[in-house]
Parts: C-alpha cells; sequence; structure tokens
C-alpha cells in the first residue's frame, strides 16, 4: 500500500489484477476535489475528470479504457466486454467473461466489492450503498457470474466504517427484515438512529450467497483523508475507483 494506489490482498489468480484509486494519485484536481477526482457528475469540470481518467489509464497499464457505469444505487448488473459502448450502461455492478475487460465501481462511502472466479475466467464489480446492497447487488452480481458461489471470491473496499455510519431506523429495517441476524450490524447510539457497518452486512449477504472466500474490508473513508466521503464533504466530493481486470 502506498498514498497513491491500494492493491487487493487477496488469493486472486496470477491473470486477474485489482486496484483502489486515492485522492493523492497522479490526477490535476483543484480544490475541493484536489486531486484524483474520477467522477464526471461530480460537479468537476469534465475536462479535467477526462484528464485524471487518462492519468489512471497510463498509470496502471490497463489493457483497455475502464467500463465507466450510470451508477443508480440500484441492483442492475451490466455484462461487458472490453470494448466501450457510446453510453454509458446504467447499472451499479459489471461482470465480464472476457479476457482484456477493465470493470471499475466509482465510490465516496459505498462499499466497492470486486469478484473474480478461482480460475480468473471470470470478473465483477459492485456498488453497494445501503440502498443497492439491501435490495440484493451483491446477490444478483454473483448470479450474473454465471459460477457456482463456491468457486468465487470477493474483495470488500473501502467505504464508510461503522464507528462513522449513523442511520436512521428505515435503514435497519431494511436489512432486518430481509434477515434477523443482520441486526448484529449495528450499534443503537440515540433513539431511532443506529451505527451501521457496511461491510459487515456484506460479509452476511456474500456468505447467504454461497460466496465463503471473502478478503479485504477494514476502512473507514469517513475517518481516512486518502478518500473521497460525500459525508464527510457533502455534494462536491470527488469520487476514487476500484478497479478489476484480467490479461
Amino acid at each position: 500500500m502506498n498514498d497513491a494506489w491500494i492493491f487487493p490482498d487477496w488469493p486472486a489468480p496470477g491473470r486477474v489484477h485489482a486496484a483502489v484509486t486515492t485522492r493523492d494519485g497522479p490526477g490535476v484536481s483543484q480544490p475541493p476535489f484536489e486531486r484524483f477526482n474520477l467522477g464526471s457528475r461530480s460537479g468537476e469540470d469534465v475536462r479535467t475528470v477526462h484528464s485524471n481518467r487518462s492519468a489512471l489509464r497510463q498509470s496502471l497499464g490497463l489493457p483497455a479504457e475502464p467500463r465507466w457505469l450510470r451508477q443508480v444505487h440500484g441492483t442492475a448488473v451490466a455484462d461487458l466486454g472490453p470494448l466501450p459502448s457510446p453510453e454509458e450502461p446504467e447499472a451499479d455492478a459489471a461482470v465480464s467473461h472476457l479476457p482484456g475487460t477493465v470493470l471499475v465501481i466509482l465510490t465516496a462511502d459505498c462499499l466497492p466489492v470486486l469478484f473474480c472466479s478461482q480460475d480468473g475466467s471470470t470478473i465483477g464489480a459492485a456498488h453497494a450503498g445501503w440502498r443497492g446492497l439491501a435490495a440484493g447487488v451483491l446477490e444478483d452480481t454473483v448470479e450474473q457470474m454465471q459460477r457456482p458461489p463456491a468457486s468465487l471470491m470477493a474483495w470488500l473496499g473501502p467505504c464508510i466504517g461503522g464507528p462513522s455510519y449513523e442511520v436512521g431506523e428505515e435503514v435497519r429495517k431494511a436489512f432486518v427484515v430481509h434477515d434477523a441476524a443482520a441486526a448484529e450490524a449495528f450499534e443503537a447510539t440515540r433513539p431511532g438512529h443506529w451505527l451501521c457497518d457496511l461491510a459487515s452486512l456484506a460479509r452476511q449477504r456474500l456468505r447467504a450467497a454461497g460466496v465463503t472466500s471473502i478478503h479485504g474490508g477494514g476502512f473507514d473513508t469517513h475517518a481516512d483523508a486518502r478518500f473521497y466521503s460525500y459525508r464527510r464533504e457533502g455534494a462536491r466530493s470527488g469520487r476514487f475507483a476500484s478497479l478489476i481486470w484480467t490479461d
């Protein structure tokens, strides 16, 4: 790990590569986005974001342009190849069965989850804010990978940590209604409010879907200045990227 990049520590096969950017990467964003904002809908000049995206591809030696998504906090999963389309797919997750494809998720407190099969032939990436997580975006991603869940592995990227993430009763209810065990991921604070551990909820959902090889976690984007955080910075927050690709 260094200031500019985070490289997942997980037992992925050698043909699978992954990386997470930080705001300290080789970008040209100015305040309040300094300096490596990759979100084209964050309010920063699109030309600056495109310059940062070019630097991203060059710095990581990516085999193709990342397949950017129009994320809407839903559960749609796009099945993608390496060639870009005229419009960014409206989806909150993507999978690929084709080598050379670069999948990417943008976040600023929500949970990015990267997936791969044990043989490296299939990869996936999901954007799991509380709404998408509760609605089943991780389960839908696992299904779209078209591999036995037990043959998949997942890595949980940087998201807001439990001690920093206070939510209302509606968030807790959305998970506990689905699985009573989800209550373990919430800690009461004041009346009607709870601290919410997104990563713990994701582990529960993945295990229930049959994925047992789960890695990563331990970040807090709100407390760690390397990351953009919507809760810390508000509507003028940038976005960092979590990427996965294959040779």
